[in-house]
């Protein structure tokens, strides 16, 4: 299953069109922060894996935070001319998350490099040379994350090279990694640290099962893997239609519809300081409307990606 650079976590977004105007506000300067601290910490090239999914990643560790962050106006570090809104505090959190995305980033890089087709390698190379640097420091910075994310790589590709490959086990080297990295910022409190083990493990799940669902009719075109293929009996079919696509189309959103009701319970567990609302809307509205947008609208109603 090829899974493009910033899309690796890049599924897990609010529904705006949900979000109240001071809502929406926050998640874009959370989202802004993120941008000007990776670059302050691992250098410029790093915003480059600046991710939707490490956003929420962020809130959610704020959301707890004992930290309470405030935001002021200021430029964008990227385009000078636009205005930004900007968090104050919670500098360990930025940190963290911003190791998060450049260490998965690179470990996507490193897989392409091993059993991407010659211009995904070439590609790869190139990317993972320009952010060697990024790279270097963040681990330094996060030894314990990096371990993590080499467990995480290496549980992946054995996963994937079983035969017959579930999606039980494809899923859970992901599922496993993003649980580790919400356990770790629980401290002592070992109830909060089981609860939040258990949203991030269905959490991770989804976004590789959104990942697998999404690119399942590219991966059936060029012979790629995908846990869908084996798991919907699609071997051997070069392409969906009709009413085989819409069977294929439904039973991936029963899947993904059953880890979003796996997610739901530990996320009424957690006591939210701020952000609760913002964070709901993510779990509640924008997983089902990306699964909606994934899954069910023709190519000609997907004109975008939604922006933040």
């Amino acid at each position: 299953m090829s899974i493009e650079v910033n899309q690796v976590f890049g599924y897990i977004r609010p529904w705006k069109a949900e979000l109240l105007v001071r809502e929406y506000e926050q998640y874009r300067g959370l989202y802004c922060t993120l941008c000007k601290r990776m670059g302050l910490a691992y250098g410029r090239i790093s915003r480059l894996t600046l991710s939707y999914d490490c956003t929420f990643l962020v809130m959610v560790l704020l959301g707890l935070s004992d930290d309470c962050p405030s935001f002021s106006s200021g430029r964008c570090v990227v385009n000078p001319t636009k205005t930004c809104f900007f968090c104050s505090g919670g500098e360990e959190v930025f940190r963290y998350a911003g190791a998060v995305s450049i260490l998965l980033t690179d470990a996507k890089l490193r897989d392409d490099l091993a059993d991407g087709k010659p211009v995904e390698k070439l590609r790869a190379g190139f990317l993972r040379m320009l952010g060697h640097f990024s790279a270097k420091k963040a681990a330094r910075a996060f030894p314990k994350l990096a371990a993590q994310v080499e467990e995480y790589l290496q549980a992946q590709t054995q996963a994937e090279k079983e035969s017959p490959a579930s999606l039980d086990a494809c899923a859970h080297p992901t599922a496993t990694l993003l649980a580790g990295v919400l356990r770790q910022w629980a401290g002592e409190d070992e109830k909060l640290a089981v609860i939040l083990e258990q949203f991030g493990y269905f959490l991770g799940r989804w976004v590789y099962l959104m990942d697998a669902a999404d690119d399942l009719r590219k991966d059936l075109a060029s012979g790629e893997f995908n846990p869908f293929i084996g798991a919907l009996g699609l071997d051997g079919i070069p392409s969906l239609e009709g009413e085989q696509r819409r069977q294929a189309e439904e039973a991936c959103n029963g899947v993904l519809n059953m880890t979003v009701s796996r997610i739901i319970a530990p996320l009424t567990l957690l006591e939210w300081k701020r952000f609760g609302p913002i964070i709901e809307n993510v779990i509640y509205k924008g997983l089902p409307e990306m699964q909606r947008e994934i899954l069910f609208l023709h190519a000609k109603e997907k004109k975008h990606v939604r922006s933040i």
